[in-house]
């Protein structure tokens, strides 16, 4: 199968760091390179490289967590087989002190929600949130979202339905939003947890629909360095990072395009917040549930995290607040 082109990607602070670890061997650094001209199955990958499977599978996986290969896995002729693919061809490591006057320079700002401070939900089961240091209310029972402890919420998980957010609106008086990133880790939800269960994920931004990802899988059965002491690994354990974009034009996951909806579409201008919903759409193909991740649990430090690229309205800079 041919690689398809990717683009480069800017990295910083604990996933700069996770990534750096990652290619501190000879053999990941190879399986980088072998991965540059085409997809490959797991066994496909272990022949080319004339190492055990074992010794491959562990290499790949530190590859995975760090966010440089993308694991799907699909119907093979004995079940199921793990395709793998390099996700992208350039990395660029903002090192510290410069990411500061980077967004200075490019007019971003940064809005981290965890995942408990959600403003509204509708879920089905299987449903459930835990902390840092257990589970809060009852499993299987939509009303625990309603729990006041929701709000330390480190993971999240539902087999149907939506939670929404409120992001602050918070870019200077007089600028126009250019560009919307959302990052989170997220995956599939399934009892227990699941490597061949997809499932579509939406997001949508002011009740506009700006693309589908869909999770190939549940994914648990190992201790990931973010798992808490007390949860068991029979459990879902971790999930993908993954980037929907809005800019001007179209929307995009992870580079890739997906619809025609642009940041005009969002109706972003004049609004005190943005509304974030992410769900399954009643008319999925593949309803599989969502787990998302905070902080604290799964594979990456990191809430739900939103970048507004803006820069300033001539005709607007005397804009006052009423």
């Amino acid at each position: 199968m041919a690689v398809s082109g990717r683009k480069q990607f800017t990295i910083r602070g604990e996933i700069a760091k996770r990534v750096i670890r990652a290619l501190d061997s000879d053999i990941r650094i190879l399986i980088l390179g072998i991965l540059s001209h085409e997809v490959m199955n797991l066994t496909e990958l272990t022949a080319a490289l004339g190492l055990p499977l074992s010794t491959v599978g562990f290499h790949v996986k530190h590859l995975e967590d760090a966010g440089l290969l993308h694991v799907e896995y699909v119907p093979g002729s004995r079940g199921s087989q793990k395709l793998v693919s390099k996700r992208y061809d350039e990395i660029l490591f903002e090192l510290p002190g410069a990411a500061i006057q980077a967004s200075a320079e490019e007019n971003v700002v940064e809005i981290s929600m965890p995942i408990g401070n959600y403003s509204h939900f509708d879920v089905r089961p299987t449903c459930g949130l835990a902390s840092e240091t257990k589970i809060i209310a009852m499993l299987d029972d939509p009303r625990s979202f309603f729990e006041p402890d929701h709000v330390h919420a480190q993971i999240l998980w539902f087999g149907g339905g939506y939670v929404e957010y409120q992001f602050p609106n918070n870019i200077p008086v007089g600028a126009e939003i250019q560009e919307l990133e959302l990052s989170m880790e997220v995956c599939s939800e399934a009892p227990q947890y699941a490597l061949d269960w997809p499932s579509d994920i939406t997001v949508w931004i002011n009740d506009q629909e700006i693309g589908t990802w869909t999770s190939p899988a549940d994914f648990g059965g190992v201790r990931t360095s973010l798992t808490p002491d007390w949860w068991i690994t029979d459990q879902t354990t971790y999930g993908l990072l993954k980037r929907w974009r809005v800019d001007q034009q179209r929307s995009y996951i992870d580079g890739q395009a997906l619809l025609d909806t642009n940041i005009e579409t969002l109706k972003l201008r004049g609004r005190n917040y943005i509304k974030v919903r992410i769900g399954i759409k009643d008319d999925a193909r593949h309803k599989g549930g969502v787990n998302l991740f905070g902080r604290k649990f799964g594979n990456y430090p990191q809430d739900i995290v939103m970048h507004l690229r803006y820069q300033f309205d001539d005709n607007a800079r005397h804009y006052k607040l009423q």
